[in-house]
């Protein structure tokens, strides 16, 4: 079992920035891939980023690219989303996720095992 939680959302202007966290417990973490979803107001989960089990290979949506950064810190358990010049479209909660591929970066959510609980980001306009 790998417990994931999130934290570091909040509420942000267009063009600001913000960094998730997703601190792991349980199995040792640096064993999975990690990636990170999302769900706006009316909409399904969708795909934001990947990372590999060493940090050594990242995937992002085309809508995040260039703007959001993924990073892990195998020592300290934690995950990373690194989000830059936000838009109001980027309002979602956010998910961060295990998967046991450790070399998988997967964009289908059912790929993932383990969850956290999500983290609320709201940017204004």
């Amino acid at each position: 079992q790998v417990q994931l939680v999130e934290s570091g959302g909040g509420l942000v202007q267009a063009g600001g920035s913000l960094r998730l966290s997703c601190a792991a417990s349980g199995r040792t973490f640096s064993r999975y891939a990690m990636g990170w979803f999302r769900r706006a107001p009316g909409k399904e989960r969708e795909f934001v980023a990947a990372i590999s089990w060493s940090g050594g290979r990242t995937y992002f949506a085309d809508s995040v690219k260039g703007r959001f950064t993924i990073s892990r810190d195998n020592g300290e358990n934690t995950g990373y989303l690194q989000m830059n010049s936000l838009k109001p479209e980027d309002t979602a909660v956010y998910y961060c996720a295990a998967d046991m591929n450790p070399i998988g970066l997967s964009t289908i959510l059912y790929d993932y095992e383990y969850w956290g609980q999500g983290t609320q980001v709201t940017v204004s306009s």
